[in-house]
């Protein structure tokens, strides 16, 4: 899809989700899931994705059913089986909200579309969304991100659950766009590591990539990383290689070393990316030498953004950061119902 056909950052008309139903609640005419009759109950947390939503998820390279998988599982985990008791009793059934998901604070936003992902499987009703920006856009704080009308109960049921990720996924871009400011210039990038929420992980690395960063391996499965362990086991560097070689020979390796005169034998070898482990600067250097770009080179540990800017002229490829992903605060975000003059 062309840049012009995707939705515009600023001002979009508002984008109906889930039409109401002639029935009266439940899914609309504009539901992804389809027509399945009049003898068919579906409740709003079995119904699937606006096919709309779900296009843009899928360019975002985010897979819209395990969007709606985490969905759900963010809604039913906050219900528990049972109704938000407090909505219910200081809520009318009819009555109908616009929120605004607002930035509290400076930084830069991911996981809008997951956020309105969450709120459509609880809204049972109309359902309408008003975009502002865009994922990783920087936000000022005050500034209002996303704004929703649907039935009030069902956006205030929905409001933790949405927030939570949101938040989380900002968190992560923001603390990624610092980092890839710092590294601006060079060739370096940022690399986030498999240090993510079990079960967010897809979630986590796109919000790195919101941020500027770039992703390493998304699964044990699709690259090799020869730790220390593993040399343990296989009786050195280079068998711990040739073995991972000779079992997957499509699959890239890389190698971890904390020495330089570990790096010759794995070059000897063919590895394709060489993990500098706990190196100084001066070391990093004498590595990148070494090299002498036959291999891509990765530094690890000892890393800060204070020192960050030092690794990176020493011109290796990658900085991995495990922090970005599992220690990043959030970005505080907050929803504030409009109120009615």
């Amino acid at each position: 899809m062309s840049t012009s056909d995707r939705p515009q950052p600023v001002d979009l008309p508002l984008l109906r989700i889930g039409a109401p139903s002639s029935g009266g609640g439940g899914c609309g005419d504009a539901c992804g899931c389809g027509d399945f009759g009049d003898d068919t109950e579906l409740s709003a947390l079995e119904c699937g994705l606006d096919p709309d939503l779900a296009r843009l998820l899928a360019e975002a390279d985010l897979d819209p059913v395990l969007v709606e998988d985490i969905a759900h599982m963010a809604i039913e985990e906050d219900l528990d089986h049972g109704v938000d008791v407090t909505s219910v009793a200081t809520v009318p059934e009819d009555a109908v909200s616009t929120g605004d998901f607002t930035a509290r604070e400076t930084g830069t936003v991911a996981g809008l579309h997951i956020a309105e992902a969450i709120l459509s499987v609880v809204c049972t009703d109309e359902f309408e969304v008003e975009r502002h920006v865009e994922d990783g856009e920087r936000v000022e704080a005050g500034q209002v991100l996303l704004s929703v009308t649907t039935r009030t109960r069902d956006l205030l049921t929905g409001e933790r659950s949405a927030l939570n990720l949101l938040c989380r996924l900002s968190g992560i871009a923001t603390a990624t766009r610092a980092w890839a400011d710092v590294l601006e210039g060079t060739k370096a990038k940022v690399r986030d590591t498999r240090k993510t929420t079990p079960g967010l992980r897809a979630l986590e690395k796109y919000a790195v990539r919101c941020g500027g960063g770039v992703n390493h391996r998304m699964s044990l499965s699709d690259a090799a990383l020869v730790k220390d362990n593993h040399v343990i086991a296989a009786g050195g560097i280079a068998e711990a290689f040739k073995a991972v070689r000779e079992e997957f020979p499509d699959l890239p390796v890389e190698v971890e070393v904390d020495r330089l005169d570990q790096i010759p034998p794995i070059l000897a070898e063919g590895a394709d990316l060489i993990l500098l482990d706990n190196f100084t600067p001066e070391q990093t250097r004498e590595a990148v030498e070494l090299v002498a770009g036959r291999a891509i080179l990765e530094s690890s540990g000892r890393l800060s953004l204070d020192n960050a800017r030092a690794y990176a002229e020493t011109g290796v490829d990658y900085l991995a950061v495990g922090a970005l992903t599992h220690s990043s605060p959030i970005l505080d975000i907050g929803l504030d119902l409009r109120t009615v003059d």
